[in-house]
Order: structure tokens, then sequence, then C-alpha cells
């Protein structure tokens, strides 16, 4: 366990602080008041923040409010599964003079091998992505951030799939976030998902209209709670089929240590599945995963960042229940300049 000195749980001033908080919290963030923390030493790095980078890195949404409906369980599903792999994978970033960002990335899935090359432009608000992959399939998607307060607008198409091409908005208020979409073919697919609520309770659901066929093809329904340094998430699925529940807490903002679960039934086939894992933070630049569900099946990834925004992540699981097999090993080495 690193030593932290007196920035601790024993610290009083984080004490006080942490009993002050309420919901700070932005789609599963938890936010301190870090000017009332003490100040690291100028010889030793600032725990706290890099800290707190890494377990809330990634995007923010835009504005305050309860966020997206893709946002209710996500801080404990990131927890559980994302960076587990059990593939080889290498991701190469490198910019141009004017901006553009070009990534390469290669997958060794078995004894097959799948490559791509994508490029991101970004001009103002307007962000413009695309992508080749080894089945010679180009996917384009064109971002609008903002061009009203709270309002995203997200083009896409595949080429050379005629029937790919979907416009989607994305509207986020203090009290509410919606999300819609609509193919662009004679009888498309239309989706919405709305939540309403705030930064602590919120629920929500997420539906799809096959106009063609004029039958939902989705039809889910969740709830989400956030409390300081917790979030529980309730949600329905499957057309009311499977029911999940997800737990995520924050034991230690300063070592990024949490804890979560996930407890999936199925009321057609009876079956439960239950997962739970936790996340370490060796150091400020060394993260440590562990996860085991109820089939026995055992989880562990050391991700390092060897540079700024640079990874290099091995995962592996084993079967407890057939201890003789191979576990199956992950690596994937994501390098930018």
């Amino acid at each position: 366990m690193p030593n932290f000195g007196s920035r601790g749980h024993n610290n009083p001033r984080l004490t006080s602080t942490a009993k002050k908080s309420e919901c700070f919290l932005k789609a599963g963030s938890t936010v301190l008041n870090h000017s009332s923390l003490p100040k690291a030493s100028t010889a030793e790095p600032d725990l706290l923040s890099l800290s707190f980078r890494s377990i809330f890195s990634g995007k923010k949404s835009m504005g305050k409010g309860p966020g997206l409906y893709t946002d209710i369980g996500k801080k404990a599903r990131d927890l559980l599964y994302k960076d587990y792999q059990g593939d080889h994978k290498f991701t190469l970033t490198t910019y141009t003079a004017n901006g553009v960002a070009i990534t390469s990335t290669g997958t060794k899935k078995g004894e097959l091998l799948l490559a791509d090359v994508s490029t991101q432009l970004k001009n103002k608000n307007i962000t413009t992505d695309v992508k080749v992959d080894t089945n010679s399939k180009v996917f384009t998607t064109v971002t609008v951030d903002e061009p009203a307060p709270g309002l995203k607008a997200i083009f896409s198409f595949v080429v050379p799939d005629q029937r790919s091409g979907k416009v989607e908005l994305q509207y986020q208020h203090e009290y509410a976030g919606i999300s819609t979409s609509i193919g662009l073919t004679a009888n498309p697919l239309v989706n919405f998902s709305g939540v309403v609520g705030n930064n602590c309770v919120s629920a929500g659901t997420d539906l799809s209209f096959d106009t063609a066929s004029g039958n939902l093809t989705k039809l889910n329904a969740g709830l989400n709670f956030i409390h300081s340094d917790l979030i529980a998430s309730l949600t329905l699925n499957d057309k009311g089929d499977t029911l999940n529940a997800s737990y995520y807490h924050i034991v230690s903002p300063l070592t990024n240590t949490a804890v979560g679960a996930e407890l999936t039934h199925s009321f057609s086939s009876n079956e439960n599945t239950l997962t739970i894992g936790t996340q370490h933070a060796l150091d400020p630049l060394t993260t440590v995963k562990a996860r085991v569900n109820n089939y026995g099946r055992a989880s562990a990834l050391l991700q390092h960042e060897w540079r700024p925004k640079s990874l290099f992540t091995i995962s592996g699981e084993v079967d407890t229940r057939a201890i003789e097999k191979s576990a199956k090993i992950g690596l994937a080495v994501a390098l930018k300049p």
C-alpha cells in the first residue's frame, strides 16, 4: 500500500470535506473540494489530482444533470468489464502538422489478424472520424458539438452499406437527458432514450421502433441513484425479461480504490449471474483490477501508463472450475505522442 502521508483517510480536513459532500456526481463522477485539501509538496506528485484523473477519465457530458440513458450503471460496467480482453491488441496514434490524428490498430484473435486505420479531424465544434478496416468498409462519423446549448448532432454511415446512414440528436438539460436517432432509409429504425431527474436520482427508458414491421424491437427502463461515493443502478432489459442490478462504491479516491458488483437475472431461463470486482492504484501510473463471477471465472488486469496517454495493459482469465485448462492472456499496447 503506498504511503500517502498526511493526505490519508485520517486527515480531519479530508474527512470534514467528505461529510459535507452531497450529490456532486455527474454520470458517476465524485467531486470533492480540492482547494480544501492539503497541498502536495513540490518534491511529491499530486496523488489526489492524479487519482481523480485516473478514476474519472473520459469526456464529461455536456452541462449538468442526469446524463443520458447509457450513463445508467456505466461506472460499474467500466469497473467490471473495461480493458479486460483475451486478445493481443496494438494501437499507435500519430498527429500531422495540421492536427489530424491518425490511429492504426491491429488485433490478433486466435489465428485471425484484424486491422484498421482511423483518422480524426477537428474544426471548431465539428469532429470528423473516418475508419477503414480489413473488410474494406469505411466508417464515417461527423459530430457537431453544441450547435445550440446542450445539443449534440451526430451523423454516421458505412460504405458500401447503403442502409447504414443514421442521424442522432442528443440533448442534455439540468433535469433531463434525451437521445434520439433515425435511420436514413425508406423504413427506418427509430431509437429513443430519455432520462429525467438530477445528479442524485434519475429514471429513464430506452426503446427502438421498427417502422417496417410496426413493432417495438427494444424496450428497456432504468433507475439510477447517486450519493457521495456510491452509485446504485437498476435496469429492466429485453422487454422485461432481464433484470440487472449494479453497485459501484469508491473506497478511497486517493488510491483509486473502488469495488463494484452486478447481478443479472433472466426470468425466461431463471438463471442468475453475479460478478464482483475491484480496482486499486499501486501508484499514480499503475492500476490493478480483479473480478470473479458465480461461474468460477476469475480475471485480473494490470495497466501501466508508462508515458502520458500511452498504456500497457495485460489481463488474464482462468476457469477455477476447470483449472487444468490454459488461462486466457490478453495484451494491449497503446502508444500516443
